[in-house]
């Protein structure tokens, strides 16, 4: 028998099968309806029961998600609210490897089980709408799908009905929503009983151990979803409003973004998920190869130290003679990229949440764009781009195409935007002139990131938002979208009050990172920059206590653990040039990956990342700590078995302490091999990163 016609009887018996279940489940209706995940351990439940569409959730035999509502209203329509019944339902399943263009890893597996289920409204069978659900060994995404009927031609939701009931007692990790600093919070421990409203991703722990993060996947043309609290330990989908108190406006057909449940049985096991990347459309820019990930260094630090400023007053960093130093020294140590903040006029105004009063294209008189990108460019050096927009995104829109123009045509590949306003803040001008306020996560700020990102790629340029939307894994389908913030970033560790807690980076993978990568900023070699005399009278530091609350070690650590195609070196050139040992690694580390691994970890505690080149058979590793000492056990059987490697190992030494020793560092090399455990003993605050490469290159 030929492969073809065997191939051909096998699609055969399973389309019979598929459709024998198509029948045993449309021809009677019966509820309620189940599907698992490929392996079994996680099984979906649908019902109708008292009129009411519902959904619960069980892994291993335990319920995570007790029985919770599904359903919206609408503004001027009937909504799916109650008297619903399951008419049919229909099974599908999948099984594809993709490849990313850049990423945590090259290749990513879409192995799920579908279940598709359709509801009608008992009095009125006009009336009806339809759940997708998908299952994953590692977790579930639902959305719903609303086609053309009578009477639903152009809606207003006014509620997303969705519940998920976690139960009280359930250990929750999660940054509030709806306030002033948008996603730019310390993150809390507590019984999920005790949390009122919440950002996505938010992450819960079983008392049996198993682990399970609530985000979004594919938001597009929706507003934000976070979760209100409607009584202790059960929350409902809460969208973020437009100016008119209206939450989505859209017309049939359309579908909303995946409700996502990332499932492990450890928390480790989180971190090892790619769920959210597959509930998203494949690539739709095509040739992708001008995305170019890579280090870059920047005039940002020293604005946020005080020891220049954005504005022309009083002193300004964005000049000629600096920017060409920071060329100079990207040169010489092999990074790709200068970012250059404060280069367009505007900022010696009223400009935090007043971005009308910024050009994108006019440059300020000691700024000179085209000879500063043809100095880099003789030098192996692009110009990164920086446009803040003090959250005024109308005004912004209607510079962006000559701005992205003006960018490509001096070499600019990587433009870092800003959003600086209070959440709430966002300034959108209406079809009729009027100003209006929107929020950061409002359906108008998810349709203008994607516009900017489509815009860019016209121009070949990728956008690394700050300020932002969340990520929910648009970067498969556009890769331009190569990083993001939306969390508490390191510039909190010049002036926040308090800054960022030992604890914050060994949260944030568990949480934050989920959804995506961070630009985060990491390799703070000044340790206490504020304790420095200021450089004018006029330019006051912050209080000496706001400080990378790290070790050495530990900054070198968030290179691995913290992930992103762009990664910045973020403090000043002559901070690294007093310590070019420790430099050295930051130098190496690169920023595409074959592999990714995650190899050990609690949430707040510690984790432990392997990650391969994607360019070379080299392996990194990072690991981190909160406030407290440990030693992690770490199994290298990540490493090619038979092959010997040199470990360059960058740790915390014997008296390090991120209070009062935080630079004791031991460097040093051995030859490991897969067999081996490594121990690495991580002071408070501290951290370790491995470099692996073949002793036989």
């Amino acid at each position: 028998m030929s492969a073809a016609r065997s191939r051909l009887l096998q699609l055969t018996a399973a389309a019979f099968w598929l459709l024998s279940m198509f029948a045993a489940q449309t021809a009677v209706a019966q509820t309620p309806v189940q599907v698992s995940s490929p392996d079994g351990e996680i099984v979906v439940t649908v019902s109708d029961d008292s009129g009411n569409a519902q959904y619960k959730i069980d892994y291993r035999g335990e319920q995570l998600i007790a029985p919770s509502r599904l359903g919206m209203r609408f503004k001027d329509q009937e909504g799916f609210e109650t008297n619903f019944e399951i008419v049919a339902s229909e099974v599908a399943s999948a099984d594809e490897t993709w490849e990313q263009p850049w990423g945590e890893r090259r290749f990513v597996r879409d192995h799920h089980n579908e279940l598709y289920v359709k509801f009608r409204a008992i009095d009125n069978p006009d009336r009806r709408f339809a759940v997708r659900f998908r299952l994953f060994d590692d977790g579930v995404g639902f959305r719903y799908e609303i086609g053309k009927q009578k009477k639903l031609g152009k809606v207003e939701i006014t509620d997303e009905l969705t519940q998920f009931s976690v139960g009280e007692n359930t250990t929750s990790w999660s940054i509030p929503s709806g306030e002033f600093n948008r996603y730019e919070y310390i993150y809390s421990e507590t019984p999920a009983g005790q949390v009122q409203d919440a950002h996505t991703p938010i992450t819960f722990k079983k008392s049996s151990g198993v682990h399970f993060s609530i985000h979004e996947a594919a938001l597009v043309n929706y507003s934000g979803m976070s979760l209100q609290r409607l009584r202790p330990g059960t929350f409902k989908a809460q969208l973020s409003r437009w100016s008119d108190g209206v939450l989505v406006k859209t017309k049939t057909p359309f579908v909303t973004p995946w409700r996502t449940i990332q499932i492990s049985p450890d928390a480790k096991g989180l971190l090892n998920s790619d769920l959210i990347l597959n509930l998203n459309e494949p690539n739709k820019l095509g040739d992708v190869s001008w995305v170019e990930p890579a280090k870059y260094v920047g005039i940002w630090w020293e604005m946020h130290i005080r020891d220049a400023s954005w504005g022309m007053k009083p002193l300004h960093g964005a000049t000629n003679e600096n920017v060409k130093r920071y060329i100079d020294f990207a040169a010489r140590n092999g990074f790709k990229g200068i970012l250059v903040e404060g280069w367009n006029v505007g900022w010696d105004d009223n400009w935090f949440g007043n971005g009308k009063v910024f050009s994108f294209t006019t440059t300020y008189p000691d700024f000179d764009l085209a000879a500063l990108a043809a100095y880099a460019e003789e030098r192996g050096v692009r110009i990164i781009g920086h446009h803040e927009t003090g959250g005024a995104a109308t005004h912004y829109e209607r510079q962006m195409e000559d701005a992205f123009a003006l960018y490509e045509a001096n070499g600019v590949r990587t433009v870092k935007t800003g959003y600086v306003a209070d959440a709430g803040g966002i300034q959108r001008i209406d079809d009729k002139g009027v100003e209006r306020f929107e929020w950061h996560d409002s359906q108008f700020m998810v349709n203008h990131h994607l516009n900017v990102v489509k815009a860019a790629a016209k121009y070949k340029i990728a956008i690394n938002p700050h300020e932002p939307i969340k990520d929910t894994g648009l970067r498969r389908t556009y890769p331009n979208w190569i990083a993001r913030e939306g969390a508490r970033g390191q510039e909190f560790n010049a002036w926040g009050t308090p800054p960022n807690p030992p604890e914050h980076t060994a949260i944030l993978p568990f949480t934050r990172m989920l959804a995506g990568p961070m630009d985060f900023t990491p390799g703070i070699f000044d340790l206490e920059p504020n304790k420095k005399p200021p450089v004018r009278d006029d330019m006051q530091r912050s209080d000496p206590s706001n400080r990378p609350q790290t070790t050495l070690a530990k900054q070198l650590a968030l290179y691995i653990v913290l992930y992103s195609p762009i990664q910045m070196a973020a403090d000043l050139p002559e901070n690294y040039e007093k310590r070019p040992d420790a430099f050295q690694f930051i130098k190496d580390v690169p920023t595409d990956w074959e592999e990714s691994i995650a190899i050990a970890g609690e949430i707040g505690d510690f984790v432990a990342f392997a990650r391969k080149d994607r360019n070379s058979d080299d392996w990194y590793l990072g690991a981190l700590t909160d406030e407290d000492t440990r030693e992690l056990e770490i199994s290298l059987d990540f490493l090619n078995q038979g092959q010997a490697y040199v470990a360059e190992i960058y740790r915390d030494g014997d008296n390090a302490d991120w209070k009062t020793r935080p630079y004791d560092m031991i460097i040093e090399q051995r030859t490991v091999t897969a067999d081996e455990i490594m121990t690495l003993p991580l002071a408070a605050s501290g951290g370790a990163a491995v470099r692996f490469y073949p002793t036989s290159r």
